[in-house]
């Protein structure tokens, strides 16, 4: 057991025991015991300003552990700070135990998931689905420079067309990643002349697709209908089957990546010409470009460049 878990240990039972009981438990010296206490409080006043965003990340991400809460408060706080002030924080303040202990409280989303039980999933036993009826999300990891650093892809994925209607890559699976994505999926709408309102995204209950930011942005801004598997990956074979082929159709372009920079174009490129050359079995053996070239009349069609 380290000092400071020692120090950590009395703490939490000095109000129960003797401190001098409590210390000769574990071993640890009285001077040391009040040397920590002293270096304790002098880094609480200097850092006081971050407890409440510290505990704020901690509810509502128990399973966050030290990089992605340092992430959290990059993001979403502008705070940069170095992680191991951040590991030293939570001891501090305790909000291991937090971290630990509370589950967050499911969203209204999740309620509402749950309430509807089968008929949240809008895809399963429908026996028809148009052109740009469904369209398809996950997150997905990528492995680059040789194998030592790990992205998220999203792209999102027409149901009878193929074709990757928008996609994005980083460091995280957030809504940042998300948004990112859907923006240039509606770039994708535009160009071929066909309305989001009224499709289908389907995807699995990652905390990103059940957040009220992600049901106000699609739901409620662009009238797209929101659809969740309820059996994990069984419930979106469409999007896993396109991940796993995409990584393993690629994967030694991703590890010569060196940096996110490198692997962004390397997805762009690859993304490409998934749309604009492979050939497809499903869709006839055309790539999903030439699909809705025949699929889409004319006048919908915006030349290319």
């Amino acid at each position: 057991m380290s000092t400071e878990e020692k120090v950590a240990l009395v703490t939490s039972v000095q109000e129960e025991y003797d401190l001098t009981m409590a210390l000769s438990a574990v071993q640890l010296p009285k001077s040391t015991w009040y040397y920590h206490q002293n270096q304790k409080q002098s880094y609480q006043e200097k850092y006081e300003h971050l407890h409440p965003k510290l505990e704020e990340i901690a509810c509502q991400h128990p399973e966050y552990g030290i990089p992605r809460i340092t992430k959290e408060l990059q993001e979403t706080y502008k705070i940069v700070i170095n992680h191991k002030v951040v590991q030293r924080l939570l001891r501090v303040w305790r909000l291991s135990l937090v971290r630990n202990i509370r589950t967050p409280k499911p969203s209204g989303i999740q309620k509402a998931i749950k309430t509807a039980g089968k008929r949240a999933n809008l895809v399963s036993g429908r026996e028809k689905i148009s052109l740009f009826d469904v369209i398809y999300t996950d997150f997905t990891e990528i492995v680059y420079a040789n194998g030592a650093i790990k992205a998220q892809l999203m792209v999102i994925l027409g149901h009878e067309c193929k074709m990757v209607f928008g996609w994005a890559v980083g460091e995280s699976a957030n809504m940042k990643l998300a948004i990112k994505a859907w923006s240039r999926a509606k770039q994708t709408f535009k160009k071929y002349g066909v309305p989001c309102k009224g499709m289908v995204m389907h995807h699995d209950q990652d905390s990103v697709y059940t957040s009220y930011r992600w049901a106000r942005r699609l739901l409620a801004k662009d009238k797209v209908q929101l659809s969740y598997a309820l059996n994990g990956a069984k419930d979106n074979p469409e999007i896993e089957s396109f991940n796993g082929r995409f990584k393993t159709e690629n994967r030694s372009l991703f590890l010569d990546a060196q940096n996110l920079n490198e692997l962004h174009k390397i997805v762009e490129e690859r993304i490409e010409y998934y749309n604009q050359e492979r050939r497809h079995s499903s869709i006839n053996y055309l790539s999903p470009a030439k699909y809705l070239q025949k699929k889409i009349p004319e006048r919908w069609m915006i030349p290319d460049a």
